[in-house]
């Protein structure tokens, strides 16, 4: 079992940075696959970037491209999602991930382990 804690959402105005940061624990021997998802009122979760599981791979949403980063320090056990110029668009909760094996994806099917989630709230 992996449990995961995202934390570092808040209230940003438009153009603003947050950066978000999720802490594994349990299970983590092995560093995993992991990605961020992200959910708006209304709408379904999806997907905004994911690592491999030594850092060498990342994917991206195309709405995300250019803005966000995301990153992980194993020694840690953390990854994290710098996300700049955040438009109100960007304003959902935000969840980590993590894949039990294969490599990342942008599926949200593949990831086995959630966080509870954390709140971006953008201001236009």
């Amino acid at each position: 079992q992996v449990r995961l804690v995202e934390s570092g959402g808040g209230s940003v105005n438009t153009g603003g940075s947050l950066r978000l940061s999720c802490a594994a624990s349990g299970r983590t021997s092995s560093p995993l696959p992991m990605g961020w998802f992200r959910r708006a009122p209304g709408k379904a979760r999806e997907f905004v970037a994911a690592i491999s599981w030594m850092g060498a791979n990342t994917l991206y949403a195309d709405s995300v491209k250019g803005r966000f980063t995301i990153s992980r320090d194993n020694a840690k056990n953390m990854v994290y999602l710098q996300m700049n110029s955040l438009k109100p668009e960007d304003m959902a909760v935000y969840y980590c991930a993590a894949r039990p094996l294969g490599t990342s994806s942008t599926s949200r099917n593949d990831y086995r382990y959630w966080g509870q989630g954390t709140q971006v709230t953008v201001s236009s």
